[in-house]
């Protein structure tokens, strides 16, 4: 279609691929709201869900670590289990992203979007 063009028809096919990249993209980061991630703290005792986008959408207290001569270590375990459900969304995101992006001959490391 485009080969007298030269150059031109390259950089068409490249704009192409540049939109259903983003189409793509805009998918994946819709889906990675629905992809559920805990994370743990405590052998168990405090569970954080949270989005694979990083919201944290609930809290799992085991009744058994309330003591008020205990409240720093509580404190310490919630905190733990959202930095581990946080965690654990951020590699569930790049992983997805991974596989966006892994056809797309982008040197690795590239990180999208830019």
């Amino acid at each position: 279609m485009l080969k007298g063009l030269g150059g031109l028809g390259d950089m068409a096919k490249m704009m192409k691929q540049a939109q259903e990249v983003q189409g793509k993209m805009a998918q994946m980061q819709e889906d990675l709201e629905n992809v559920m991630v805990e994370g743990v703290s405590g052998a168990g005792l405090v569970k954080a869900t949270a989005t694979a986008k990083g919201e944290l959408k609930a809290l799992d207290i085991d009744p058994s670590i309330f003591n008020g001569d205990d409240k720093e270590v509580v404190e310490d375990l919630i905190l733990a289990a959202i930095k581990d459900a946080q965690g654990k969304a951020s590699e569930k995101a790049q992983e997805e992203m991974s596989k966006l992006t892994e056809g797309l001959g982008l040197p690795p490391g590239v990180n999208l979007p830019f």
